[in-house]
């Protein structure tokens, strides 16, 4: 079954809080082998001029999203069976750092479905929104792939 496009880009999903905490961020550096002591080291964040620990640039597309209770709601919610889906395309554009300590709001919508393959693939696109208070910290957005093999016959 195909999304209904409209009813996607229309949907309200729910803006979720996300508390940056610095075991966290430890954890995550450690886990992608990042060695640069500012990640894990409060001294060392400070000495450089951070106000606590910085996240890696890759925190708020891999950790913080998938760390939400049901992150893959939003696609149960556009009627998105999760058995036929692949990761599509994964991409950031970053405003400013995001350090231990923050308070984000994950604000999340639908911005676009298309079909590709002769209806074989259809897309849809989640553009999540990591604001600190009104300000823009980062985009994050994540491309799934829904299968529909049964267009191919």
């Amino acid at each position: 079954m195909y999304v209904d496009r409209d009813m996607a880009l229309a949907l309200a999903l729910e803006p979720i809080p996300v508390e940056v905490e610095r075991g966290r961020l430890r954890l995550y550096a450690k886990a992608i082998g990042e060695t640069n002591p500012v990640y894990t080291d409060v001294a060392a964040a400070r000495a450089q001029g951070y106000p606590d620990l910085p996240a890696p640039p890759s925190f708020l597309g891999n950790a913080v999203e998938l760390d939400i209770p049901e992150p893959l709601s939003w696609m149960s919610a556009v009627g998105i069976d999760i058995t036929s889906t692949l990761h599509g395309e994964q991409s950031m554009v970053y405003h400013k750092m995001v350090f231990a300590g923050d308070s984000l709001l994950l604000a999340r919508r639908i911005v676009d479905v298309y079909v590709k393959k002769a209806g074989t693939l259809e897309f849809v696109v989640k553009r999540t929104d990591v604001l600190r208070g009104n300000d823009l910290v980062a985009e994050a957005y994540c491309s799934i792939a829904v299968l529909h093999p049964e267009a191919g016959k």
